[in-house]
Formats: C-alpha cells, structure tokens, sequence
C-alpha cells in the first residue's frame, strides 16, 4: 500500500519538478554574475575573459539559452537555434547569449567544451558566450542538471518566454514568431 501510494505522490510532483526554474514572466531575470571564466571574448585572434552580469542582458532582444556542458544537452535545443540561424535577426536589434555550464560536463571534458565554445565565437562573433565553471547559474535560476534552458527577453530585459528543457516544434516556431514581434 505504501509504495503505490508513494508512487502516486511521486508522479504528481513530477510535473512540478521538471519546471522547477524560478523564472516569471514581465520580469527580469534573477540578478547573477559569473567571474570564473565568464564572458568569452574574442579579439585579434585572441580569446579572453571577463566578468559577466546578468544586469547587462537589457538593451537588445535576446534568447538566452543555458546549456551544461555537454553534447546531449547542447542537442536538446538545437532546432531552435537552427531556426535563429535561419530566421537572419538583425546583430543591431538581437543578440543570442549561450550560458555553459561546465561543471556539468562530463569528467575530464571541461577542455573540449570550452575549445568548443571557442569556434563558436569565431564563427559567430555577434553572439554572447558566458562559461561558467562553477554552475552558479543553474543554482541561481534553479535548472536542472544535465539540460538546456531558454529564455526569450524583450529589449528592456523582461522575461516573454521561458522553458527548461526540450522546446517542441510548436514552443519553437513560437519563440521564432515572438523574436519577429519583438523586433518590430
């Protein structure tokens, strides 16, 4: 009796437990900043860091995707960013801030993640790359582990859309239409 009714309970929580994010809309997101590693910075054929702060997402409309720092996790929302891609947004206008969390990387993989994350500021230097080797992120906006979150802010940095986990084709095409509304 004890276990169905434990099973019960436990599925109910579920739910509850795959959005645990603390994200709300018309808001701003909860107030970070990453200083171990940080922002990726990419000048005269020279990558750097700088310290990083939630404060400065404001100014441009923004998808802001956390992802740990792993492949199946950069996987989850992919379509969505290939549909970014795709959808050309004006730098002017629109900028996409990538947050990956290398403490969530698989052991002994911190390296290839950030040589990874590396060619990507090279091939698109107008996107945001924050690293944060310490997770603080994750545990500030309340992800979960192993996965990817998106957020969609408006140009005065509120929340309009926010998801942790897989976005389906409806959630992106969705994101795709407020990015065009957002930007008119």
């Amino acid at each position: 009796m004890k276990k169905s009714s434990l099973l019960i309970i436990s599925l109910l929580l579920a739910p509850m437990l795959a959005s645990a994010h603390n994200f709300q809309l018309q808001q701003r997101l909860a107030p970070i900043g990453v200083s171990d590693k940080g922002e990726l910075d990419y000048d005269n054929d020279k990558f750097s860091y700088k310290n990083w702060n939630s404060a400065q997402l404001s100014g441009k409309v923004r998808v802001v995707q956390h992802i740990a720092g792993r492949t199946s996790a950069k996987d989850l929302n992919d379509p969505l960013i290939e549909a970014i891609k795709a959808a050309k947004l004006p730098h002017d206008r629109y900028q996409t801030t990538t947050i990956v969390n290398t403490d969530d990387a698989i052991i002994g993989t911190a390296m290839f993640v950030r040589n990874s994350i590396e060619d990507s500021k090279k091939t698109f230097p107008w996107s945001q790359f924050i690293v944060d080797s310490n997770g603080i992120v994750k545990k500030a906006w309340d992800l979960q582990p192993k996965g990817s979150a998106i957020v969609v802010l408006d140009h005065e940095g509120k929340i309009q859309f926010a998801k942790d986990g897989a976005l389906t084709p409806q959630e992106v095409q969705q994101v795709i239409t407020m990015l065009h509304q957002l930007l008119k």
